[in-house]
């Protein structure tokens, strides 16, 4: 992990002066931070195996996954591994086909992060997307956990839904017209107000 994000200081300044219910959960979650893995095929194995499950069974079948590669989870080792061996992991077939076509994409550079860092956004969350087994929600985790991208709103997210209908005294699901206020409210430090708000219903940061 790294440290903070540069512009971490800036926007809980920003976010403190800018709503007060923000500014409240800044002042109770100061002990971490968001950080990064910056290892992007890492992060999205991580995401594949993490789709339609727990995160107690997510976890349980990561660290097969991660015994199965010897704690080197790269392209390259994937690739050295059977489809059978990534299944007895715990994985399903289409998970198996996402991760094992993944790691052809990288190593063949058919996929190529870099192009990422001149890309906006929308572009890269396209560009993502185009991965198999990667969707709107996954590609914007890795946007913001791992790419550190500021001002990421998931909306798709049924925790940070669940978070804003709690601390803004709304129903769930909290109407599309305050979610859309809230991200003008918020930008260009949405990531770290989406943080924030998962720390509110969740004792342990979160981190893909």
């Amino acid at each position: 992990m790294s440290k903070k994000p540069y512009y971490w200081n800036s926007a809980i300044k920003y976010l403190s002066k800018k709503d007060p219910v923000m500014k409240k959960l800044i002042t109770q979650y100061k002990d971490k931070t968001l950080t990064t893995r910056e290892d992007i095929f890492y992060s999205l194995c991580k995401s594949i195996i993490g789709q339609q499950i727990s995160v107690q069974a997510a976890s349980s079948v990561f660290k097969k996954f991660e015994k199965a590669c010897n704690g080197k989870i790269n392209a390259k080792k994937i690739n050295k591994l059977k489809s059978r061996e990534l299944k007895k992991c715990g994985l399903s077939r289409q998970k198996v086909r996402g991760i094992k076509e993944l790691a052809i994409k990288f190593e063949n550079r058919s996929f190529n992060p870099e192009k990422i860092k001149l890309m906006n956004d929308e572009e890269a969350i396209i560009y993502l997307s185009s991965l198999r087994q990667i969707g709107r929600w996954s590609a914007e985790m890795i946007l913001l956990f791992t790419l550190n991208r500021p001002d990421i709103w998931p909306i798709q997210d049924i925790g940070l839904l669940r978070s804003i209908s709690n601390n803004y005294k709304k129903r769930y699901f909290p109407p599309k017209k305050f979610v859309e206020k809230l991200k003008k409210k918020f930008s260009p430090y949405c990531s770290v107000a989406t943080w924030y708000l998962w720390r509110s219903i969740d004792d342990e940061p979160i981190q893909y």
